[in-house]
């Protein structure tokens, strides 16, 4: 089992972090671990851009962060990078 990595650690050990919608500036919390929050005032849906991560390539990432964790964190990056490559062929 791995004890303590430190690329792990916003999702192992989640904290609140305050953002501003883009759209009516409201500040709105969202945490470390998620991705995605709506906002409560205008409904907007603010996606946290989050750069590469070890969870992507080492082979200890499951076990290191847990599966649920594990899946969801890829699975966010996979519809990030779908979102980007349509963005890429309306252009």
């Amino acid at each position: 089992m791995i004890i303590n990595c430190p690329g792990s650690k916003r999702l192992k050990q989640p904290h609140p972090e305050m953002i501003r919608c883009p759209k009516c500036s409201t500040e709105i919390e969202i945490w470390s671990d998620e991705f995605e929050v709506n906002c409560p005032k205008c409904k907007k849906t603010i996606t946290r851009e989050t750069g590469q991560s070890c969870i992507e390539w080492c082979s200890y990432a499951r076990d290191c962060v847990g599966g649920y964790r594990y899946a969801r964190y890829m699975d966010y990056k996979n519809r990030m990078k779908k979102k980007k490559s349509k963005v890429k062929k309306k252009k």
